[in-house]
């Protein structure tokens, strides 16, 4: 089967090379024809899993459609280039792929396309290059913004957010929240700012910027109904804790369900601003007081029995805890 499949390929990469040759008769290469040929062998070599051959048959495909002023169809070519080498996991290649493919559908004027495009690159580099993924969603939601898909381009700052969060690139964490806060409140998604708001408030207590969580929460008194809704009370309540030292109120903020069923990574960011609030608390006054440990101990096991706590988080504890 895979040998009849890829002797069907080589026919038509004949095909194709056929089409391209000019003579005394034939003055103009016929691109065309030449595309669907090897768009054809593409497919071939596919079915046969010889993805190598595959992504050449693709950008041959890809290039008979450029020298036709086929932007689209070449565009496309490419992103099916950019398939092949995922299934080599070549991952970083295929980025690249997609990419040309992305700006050729800019410049085709199919911007909805691209972003796509640029959406299904973040996708396939996510777990290889975190950051390349969030520059990847970030463009994506730039172009939808400039169509104004503002749904779209919040579901791209959503993905790009999260990176961030997990990747503890806090200061842009905090930058790419607020973006997405501005264009909520700009579609009247009132509640959804002040789930923003919350985040933005763990992300700055995580850097350590109690001025700034402060300031986040004092900007969003102009949201309608945000001044007098649980939201603002849980975090006018974490404030004053984190202001005033008091473990007991931020434990009992921690435990709220607001704060308990947030995003698994703001959430599990507030866990570890939690931890790290206790611990500093905890190392100040260990050899002072022996009710400390106690009481550390008891705030610590409230607090994880009511969140999921990956492995990484266990060993982050047991390299910090002074026990």
């Amino acid at each position: 089967m895979a040998a009849q499949k890829i002797n069907e390929a080589l026919e038509h990469i004949a095909k194709a090379e056929k089409y391209l040759k000019t003579g005394f008769l034939k003055w103009k290469p016929d691109y065309d024809s030449a595309a669907t040929e090897y768009g054809k062998a593409a497919v071939a070599f596919k079915n046969a899993k010889q993805f190598d051959q595959a992504r050449e048959a693709c950008l041959r495909e890809a290039e008979a459609h450029e020298n036709n002023k086929a932007l689209f169809h070449a565009a496309k070519a490419y992103e099916q280039a950019g398939m092949m080498l995922k299934e080599m996991q070549r991952l970083p290649e295929a980025v690249q792929l997609i990419e040309k493919a992305s700006m050729m559908y800019l410049e085709n004027g199919t911007p909805d396309t691209a972003a796509i495009a640029l959406e299904r690159a973040g996708k396939l580099i996510e777990n290889v290059s975190p950051e390349k993924a969030v520059q990847l969603y970030q463009q994506a939601a730039s172009v939808f913004e400039n169509e104004e898909r503002l749904r779209q381009a919040l579901e791209m700052l959503g993905k790009a957010s999260r990176l961030l969060v997990r990747g503890r690139r806090l200061d842009e964490a905090a930058l790419s929240l607020q973006k997405e806060k501005s264009i909520y409140k700009e579609i009247e998604n009132y509640p959804t700012c002040y789930k923003k708001t919350i985040a933005q408030v763990l992300v700055h207590l995580h850097r350590n910027d109690y001025v700034a969580a402060e300031r986040c929460v004092r900007e969003s008194y102009s949201i309608p109904g945000f001044n007098g809704s649980e939201d603002c009370a849980a975090l006018e309540q974490l404030l004053e804790g984190y202001d005033q030292q008091d473990q007991d109120q931020v434990s009992e903020v921690c435990n709220l369900p607001l704060f308990k069923y947030m995003d698994n990574d703001v959430s599990g960011q507030f866990l570890c601003f939690f931890i790290i609030f206790l611990l500093s608390e905890f190392q100040r006054d260990f050899y002072a007081e022996e009710e400390s440990k106690e009481r550390f101990m008891y705030l610590l096991q409230l607090t994880l029995s009511s969140y999921p706590v990956p492995m990484n988080f266990l060993y982050f504890l047991l390299c910090y805890l002074p026990l």
